[in-house]
C-alpha cells in the first residue's frame, strides 16, 4: 500500500515465509494472548528460560507471547488460576521467538529476489517503532520482521505524535482495532478505527459498510465512484410542481393492524400481538422473527450460524410476564436453540399457563419455519416459571465495587472470542 514493493514481492514475502513456516516451524511451537501489561508479562517469563518470549505488544494490555508448547501452556495455567485473561492462540507455531532462526537461511534465500524501493508514503514499521524508508524492505528485514517482537504498541503511539486518528486496518479480518483503541485511550487521544473486510464477507457491500463507519465518524469519502452515475452528479426531480397531491392508494384499515383481526398489540420489538384465551385463562403471544425485521440479531453468531441469544428469551418471558403482573423469572431452561437464517422467517409462541392460587405461571416457547406444512411439528426452545414475587438476592449490592472485588481484564475479549467460533 505504500509503494515499497510490487504486488508481486508482496504476495512472494506473504506465500514463501507460510510455506517455511508450515514447513519446517508447524507442531513446534504455540502462542497465547495475554491481558497484562508488557512489562509485566516480560517478569513472568523469567522463569522460562528463553523458551517463551514476547512475540506482539498490541496494546496497554494486549501482549501475545510464543515458545516451546509444554510452556506457554504452563503460563497460560498459572496466569488463569490467578484469573488473568489467558488463552492460547489457535496455531501450532511460534513466531516471533527463537525457534524462527530455524528458517533464516531460507527466508533470506526465498526473498532473495524481492526488489523494494522508496516510498513517497510515509511506512511506519513494527519492526523499528518508527519511520522507515520503504527501500530497506528486503529479504533480511522479512526475516526480522518474524523473528523480532511486533512493538505495534510503540508504533500506534508514534503515529499519534504524529498527529495521526484514523486508523483504517486493511486485512481478511480485523484484529487489531481494539488495540489502537486501547492505546489511544491510554494516551488520551480521540481516534477512529475500523476495518476493511471480514471473516466471512469478503465483498464489495461489506467493504463499502466499513467507509461508512469510517464516514460517520468523520472521514471525508468521495462517494461519487460508489454511487451511479448522474448528469452533473445530481437527481432529477419530478417533472411536475409540488401541488401536495398524492397519485397513490391510501391504505385503508385492515391486516397490517392487529386489532382488526381480534389480537391485541404486545407492546414489545420481538413480540407481534397476544391474545387471552376465553375459557381456559392461558394468554398466547405471536411473533415473526426474521434477519430482514430484526437485523441486530446478526450481531450473535456461533461459526457463521446466527442464533437467538439466550438474554433474547429472557426479555421475551419477562414482557410476557410483565404484561399479567408478574415480573420476575424464577426459572428458564432452554431446550434448543433458535437458529436464524438469512432471508428466512420464523414463527415463535409463548404460550403462559392460567393463573392458580400460587400466583405462579409457567411458560413455554415454541417455533417453526414460517409458511410450514401444517404437519411440520413445533421445535420447544424455553420454559420457564414467573411469580410475583422477587428472588433473595443473597448479596449485598449497595456498595459497588463490593469489598474484595477484583477487576476482570477485557482488552481482547471479543478477538478471543472470534477465535472460538463466537462472532458478536
Amino acid at each position: 500500500m505504500a509503494g515499497g514493493l510490487s504486488l508481486r514481492d508482496g504476495a512472494l514475502v506473504v506465500a514463501l515465509r507460510s510455506l517455511a513456516i508450515a514447513e519446517v516451524l508447524a507442531g513446534r511451537g504455540a502462542m497465547a494472548s495475554i491481558g497484562l501489561p508488557a512489562e509485566r508479562v516480560r517478569e513472568r517469563l523469567d522463569a522460562y528460560d528463553g523458551r517463551v518470549s514476547i512475540a506482539t505488544v498490541n496494546g496497554v494490555s494486549s501482549v501475545v507471547v510464543s515458545g516451546d508448547p509444554d510452556a506457554v501452556d504452563d503460563l497460560v495455567a498459572a496466569l488463569s488460576a490467578e484469573e488473568v485473561r489467558a488463552k492460547r492462540v489457535n496455531v501450532d507455531y511460534a513466531s516471533h521467538s527463537a525457534q524462527v532462526e530455524l528458517i533464516e537461511q531460507r527466508l533470506r534465500d526465498d526473498l532473495a529476489e524481492v526488489s523494494p524501493r522508496s516510498s513517497t508514503v510515509p511506512f511506519y514499521s513494527t519492526v523499528t517503532a518508527g519511520v522507515l524508508d520503504t527501500a530497506g524492505l528486503d529479504a533480511g528485514y522479512w526475516y526480522t520482521n518474524l523473528r523480532q517482537t511486533v512493538r505495534f504498541e510503540e508504533t500506534t503511539r508514534v503515529l499519534l505524535r504524529a498527529g495521526m486518528r484514523v486508523f483504517l486496518e486493511c486485512s481478511a479480518h480485523p484484529v487489531l482495532t481494539m488495540g489502537v483503541e486501547e492505546t489511544a485511550a491510554d494516551a488520551g487521544v480521540e481516534v477512529a478505527a475500523v476495518g476493511s473486510l471480514r471473516r466471512g464477507e469478503g465483498g464489495l457491500r461489506r467493504w463499502l459498510t466499513s467507509l461508512g463507519e469510517a464516514f460517520v465518524r468523520g472521514v471525508p469519502v468521495d462517494w461519487s465512484s460508489a454511487l451511479p452515475a448522474r448528469p452533473r452528479g445530481e437527481v432529477p426531480l419530478p417533472t411536475y410542481p409540488f401541488q401536495r397531491r398524492r397519485y397513490w392508494i391510501d391504505a385503508t384499515s385492515g391486516t397490517t393492524d392487529v386489532a382488526s383481526v381480534g389480537l391485541g398489540a404486545a407492546g414489545h420489538p420481538l413480540w407481534g400481538a397476544s391474545v387471552a384465551m376465553a375459557e381456559s385463562g392461558e394468554v398466547l403471544f405471536t411473533a415473526r422473527i426474521s434477519l430482514d425485521t430484526h437485523p441486530w440479531l446478526a450481531d450473535h453468531a456461533v461459526n457463521g450460524t446466527v442464533l437467538l441469544p439466550g438474554a433474547a428469551f429472557v426479555e421475551m418471558v419477562l414482557h410476557a410476564g410483565d404484561h399479567v403482573g408478574l415480573g420476575h423469572l424464577e426459572e428458564l431452561t432452554l431446550h434448543a436453540p433458535l437458529l436464524l437464517a438469512e432471508r428466512a422467517a420464523v414463527q415463535v409462541q409463548l404460550l403462559m399457563t392460567a393463573a392458580d392460587e400460587s400466583t405462579r405461571r409457567t411458560v413455554s416457547v415454541h417455533s417453526r419455519a414460517e409458511h410450514a406444512e401444517a404437519e411440520q411439528p413445533w421445535t420447544r426452545h424455553a420454559t420457564a416459571v414467573l411469580t410475583d414475587t422477587p428472588a433473595a438476592a443473597g448479596f449485598d449490592l449497595s456498595a459497588w465495587p463490593p469489598s474484595g472485588a477484583v477487576p476482570v481484564a477485557t482488552a481482547g475479549l471479543y478477538d478471543d472470542l472470534v477465535v472460538q467460533g463466537y462472532e458478536y
